[in-house]
């Protein structure tokens, strides 16, 4: 008779994630998982690139078993391989950060440090959350994606773009210097949207759907946002004045701009997103062009959350 093997906790890690952070910590994450799962083996697989990575998630979640888990360790880029691995699978996501941005941990109420992280793992509780799918006709040849922080498309998608484009990042000044240059030469953009069905057509700075309400290395583009509600938060930027918008970015970073009458909120359960001359980011990745149907799941993804 072949005996039943042991629990697998499958630790897939971006080595290069907070400039090397990841590759130094990891032998004391690996320890640390060994002593709070004795009846389990860690099981460690290091990346080479995302679409590596891509795989080994595929591979790990077609191989679980009852009890295994998925732990990805690195950005929100790697977090987002892990989530698309698990959604509605039942096989458990550990996020353990170590990136710099960290908004999907943000935004559902994760801890942002690693040690913390591992610490929330090893108390082994798993709830049930709420993910975005997205359908389109996707950049990288998909029809689906599935999210778990924003959808953004408008000013805030050419700032995040240039943001993640320039040859080094610093961070808030790297955000700062995008804001000023798209801002010189930004206008609003024609959108057609329907919400849970209502279309409307409108001009608009931006239109951000969130599922949680962090994205942009900290920002709370959807600030009330709540991954347990089912339902999608939609941040509407109505036409204003290149000063006033200078003045609400700043307000992103504690949400506080959606109390600015330009500013707009509404909740749904379906968004569809078209117009012109748009491009949607994801979770920090690019979408490519839509339309978009975006839909809450409740319940979609199994993580590991503080007891």
């Amino acid at each position: 008779m072949t005996p039943t093997r042991r629990r697998q906790l499958t630790l897939l890690v971006n080595p290069s994630s907070g400039r090397g952070k990841a590759r130094r910590k990891l032998p004391g994450v690996v320890s640390a998982l060994g002593q709070a799962f004795p009846d389990a083996d860690v099981l460690v697989r290091l990346s080479t690139d995302y679409a590596d990575a891509r795989a080994l998630a595929s591979r790990a979640v077609a191989d679980a078993c009852e009890g295994d888990a998925l732990l990805m360790m690195g950005g929100d880029g790697m977090t987002s391989i892990g989530l698309n691995a698990v959604a509605n699978s039942g096989v458990p996501l550990g996020v353990l950060p170590a990136g710099t941005g960290n908004d999907f941990c943000r935004g559902v109420g994760l801890p942002t440090k690693l040690d913390a992280a591992v610490s929330v793992i090893a108390q082994g509780h798993v709830e049930s959350i709420d993910l975005m799918s997205i359908d389109g006709e996707l950049v990288d040849g998909t029809q689906r994606r599935w999210v778990g922080s924003i959808l953004s498309t408008g000013f805030d998608e050419k700032v995040n773009w240039r943001t993640n484009h320039l040859p080094v990042s610093f961070g808030a000044p790297s955000y700062a210097y995008s804001v000023l240059v798209e801002l010189a030469r930004f206008s609003p953009l024609r959108y057609r949207v329907e919400f849970d069905g209502v279309p409307r057509v409108l001009d608009s700075i931006l239109i951000a759907v969130g599922n949680a309400g962090v994205f942009g290395g900290g920002m709370r583009g959807c600030p009330h946002a709540d991954v347990r509600d089912g339902l999608l938060d939609v941040t509407i930027v109505h036409p204003c004045s290149r000063r006033k918008l200078l003045r609400l970015l700043p307000n992103l970073f504690d949400g506080s701009f959606v109390k600015d009458p330009a500013v707009e909120l509404l909740r749904a359960r379906e968004v569809i997103i078209d117009g012109d001359d748009l491009f949607g980011m994801a979770d920090g990745e690019d979408l490519g062009r839509p339309p978009f149907t975006c839909r809450a799941v409740p319940g979609a993804l199994r993580l590991f959350t503080p007891a």
